[in-house]
């Protein structure tokens, strides 16, 4: 009598899939809705930006974490001003660093999050004079780097985020892997160009 109460259970417990057999087409339906639906959402923001840079600089869209930016507000500390955020994104910088009292530019390829941004700043009642967004394609710029030492103030400061740039001298870097920021003094780059011959 044991051996034939075993066997029905073990029928039983192998007949039925934990969502039942009729929740399976549902669930599978409710899947594919879901990945079918994210990609057209990524296909949204990603691709109108990814469509106009040059294979060779392609960078997808990466939000700003919170220890990004706390990166960046430390390299920040004691200045103000103006400050331009090149691929701003859904604009976490220009916002945050907005917040802190500098004149904030985003400069964003993607329309999308470029009216995204647009929107939240209207929203939340930041004015155009503490954050504006430019839909610019700053790849279209001649070197970034070299346009930089030729039109920024010898006080200028320029922070970058993710992709340092290699010939410069930072005097100073915060974070670590994805969230490391490194500062330049623009004064101090040239100098040690020119020291090497480069500039």
């Amino acid at each position: 009598m044991e051996d034939s109460i075993e066997v029905i259970l073990q029928e039983d417990t192998f007949s039925r899939s934990p969502t039942g057999s009729q929740d399976s087409p549902t669930l599978t339906a409710l899947t594919g809705a879901l990945l079918t639906g994210g990609y057209w959402v990524w296909r949204l923001f990603m691709l109108p930006g990814a469509r106009k840079i040059p294979i060779g600089l392609k960078v997808p869209y990466l939000p700003s974490s919170t220890a990004q930016i706390l990166s960046v507000m430390k390299l920040l500390e004691g200045r103000t001003g103006r400050l331009a955020d090149l691929g701003s994104g859904d604009g976490r910088l220009v916002f945050a660093t907005s917040s802190v009292g500098f004149q904030c530019t985003g400069y964003e390829i993607n329309s999308m999050l470029l009216a995204f941004s647009r929107c939240k700043a209207y929203w939340t009642g930041v004015p155009a004079s503490q954050a504006n967004f430019v839909n610019k394609d700053f790849w279209k710029i001649e070197m970034l780097g070299e346009k930089l030492l030729r039109e920024l103030a010898d006080d200028a400061h320029v922070v970058a985020c993710r992709f340092p740039f290699s010939q410069w001298h930072s005097h100073a870097s915060s974070g670590s892997g994805l969230d490391q920021a490194w500062a330049y003094d623009i004064n101090t780059v040239r100098l040690k160009l020119n020291q090497r011959g480069q500039v």
